[in-house]
């Protein structure tokens, strides 16, 4: 899939593949914005992009719930971000996104959350089943 379009998964493993084809090409400067329900696949999604652009061990890519952002050295610095803690938006604004954007992959789980415009490729996973999930590009 290019960088839009949508695409039917059928395991996390496809899902992780999807993303790690999408991320090959990146160019180090990317955001991607992950939405989803609960168990959706994001962080699957995330350790996709991070295998995609060269982190050597994109096993050990977790969600940055309680840290907030987690950092991985690979071809492109990932700048792996969670908003699912954060509620206000000054919280939010107080990540430090100046010091992300431009600087490497950012990537960026619950990005319904953001109440300020953060241009970005648009990653919608969606469950459609046990391990079926709709993956959406924009």
């Amino acid at each position: 899939m290019s960088r839009a379009g949508a695409a039917t998964t059928r395991s996390e493993e496809e899902t992780f593949e999807l993303a790690r084809t999408m991320a090959a090409s990146f160019e180090g400067t990317e955001v991607v914005l992950l939405t989803g329900e609960l168990g959706a696949g994001k962080t699957v999604f995330a350790k996709g992009i991070a295998a995609g652009v060269g982190v050597a061990d994109p096993g050990r890519v977790s969600s940055p719930s309680f840290t907030l952002v987690n950092i991985y050295e690979g071809r492109h610095r990932v700048f792996h971000v969670d908003l699912y803690r954060l509620e206000r938006d000054d919280e939010i604004a107080d990540l430090g996104w100046e010091d992300m954007i431009g600087r490497g992959v950012v990537v960026v789980e619950w990005a319904e959350k953001l109440s300020f415009p953060v241009d970005g490729i648009r990653v919608t996973i969606e469950a459609a089943g046990d391990d079926v999930r709709r993956v959406t590009v924009s």
